[in-house]
C-alpha cells in the first residue's frame, strides 16, 4: 500500500512541566528534547509505520532545521519531497504537563507546499491514500490524484477553494479551528469525523448515517498527548485506503491515537503494522 501526506512540519522543542505557568509566571522545564513535528510530519511517520513507507510533500526553510528535519523523518521511514524556501523553518515550543496534556506555542510563519513547486506531484497518481494538512490551492488539487484523500478540517477553507471532492474530513470537536462547517465544500464528503479526545467521537456520512466510536484504552500510562490527533487521522487515512468500512477504519484510527499517548513525543509509541497483525 502506498501512502502520502501533503502538509507542513515544524521543529519542536519539548519540555516537561508540572503545570503550564499562568500569565507572568515562570516554569522550569525538565527532560527537554527536540524533534521534527507538526501535523504533516507526525501523520507521515504514522502512515510509514502502518504501510511501510510514506511520501511527504512539504516545504522547508533554508537553514539547519531543514537538515535536522530531513534526517529525523528519513530515519523514521518517510520519503521527503520538499520545496526549500528562503524563509526560516517554523519552530514551536511544546510544554507537557503532569497529566500528559500538551500546550504548543508556534514561532514564525508556517511553510507549506505549493502546486508551483517543482515537486514530483505525478507520484501521487500511484498513491492509495493521502492525508492533507496544509498546502495552497494547487497543491491540494494535486493531492486529489491519489485514490483516497483525507483532509484535516483545519484545511477546510483551502480544500473548498480548491474545489476538489475529498473522501473524508477529520478534526477535533473541541478545537474551534477544526470545526467542520457544512456548505464550505461543493461536494459533501462521504465521511466526516469529529474526535473528542479520550471520550471517543462521532461520525456522519453523506448518505445520512451517523454514529459514535468508542475510545481505546492506551497500552500504558498517558505520557504525552502531542501528536495523538494527527496519529488518529493518519490511521483513518490508512484504513480507508486499505478499503476498510467506516467502523473498522475508526477502530484503527482510535488505536493509533491511544498508542501515541503512551510514549514520549509524537513518535515514542505509534501503532505499527506488527501491532495490527497481533490484534
Amino acid at each position: 500500500m502506498r501512502t502520502a501526506v501533503v502538509g507542513h512540519t515544524e521543529w519542536i522543542e519539548f519540555g516537561y512541566v508540572d503545570a503550564v505557568p499562568p500569565a507572568g509566571g515562570i516554569a522550569h522545564a525538565t527532560g527537554a528534547w527536540e524533534a521534527a513535528g507538526g501535523g504533516g510530519a507526525v501523520s507521515a511517520v504514522q502512515l510509514a509505520r502502518l504501510a511501510g513507507s510514506c511520501t511527504f510533500f512539504t516545504a522547508l526553510g533554508r537553514d539547519e532545521r531543514r537538515l535536522w528535519t530531513e534526517r529525523d523523518l528519513s530515519g523514521l521511514g518517510v520519503r521527503i519531497r520538499a520545496a526549500v524556501r528562503g524563509d526560516p523553518s517554523r519552530r514551536a515550543v511544546t510544554l507537557v504537563d503532569a497529566n500528559g496534556e500538551r500546550t504548543i506555542i508556534t514561532l514564525g510563519d508556517r511553510l507549506e507546499p505549493r502546486g508551483e513547486d517543482r515537486l514530483p506531484w505525478d507520484e501521487l497518481d500511484e498513491v492509495d491514500a493521502v492525508y492533507v494538512t496544509a498546502g495552497d490551492v494547487d497543491a491540494i488539487r494535486a493531492a486529489r490524484r491519489a485514490r483516497v484523500v483525507v483532509a484535516t478540517s483545519r484545511a477546510l477553507t483551502r480544500v473548498g477553494e480548491a474545489g476538489i471532492a475529498v473522501d473524508a474530513i477529520v478534526g477535533s470537536s473541541r478545537d474551534p479551528g477544526e470545526r467542520y462547517e457544512p456548505g464550505v465544500l461543493a461536494s459533501p464528503p462521504p465521511l466526516v469525523v469529529r474526535t473528542n479526545s479520550t471520550a471517543g467521537g462521532w461520525y456522519e456520512t453523506a448518505d445520512g448515517r451517523s454514529g459514535t466510536y468508542d475510545p481505546v484504552e492506551p497500552p500504558g500510562s498517558v505520557v504525552d498527548t502531542y501528536g495523538a490527533g494527527d496519529s488518529f487521522a493518519a490511521g483513518l487515512t490508512y484504513a480507508l485506503g486499505a478499503g476498510m468500512d467506516v467502523e473498522e477504519a475508526l477502530a484503527i484510527a482510535a488505536r493509533c491515537g491511544a498508542w501515541n499517548v503512551a510514549g514520549r513525543g509524537p513518535y515514542g509509541n505509534q501503532l505499527t503494522s506488527s501491532d495490527l497483525g497481533a490484534a
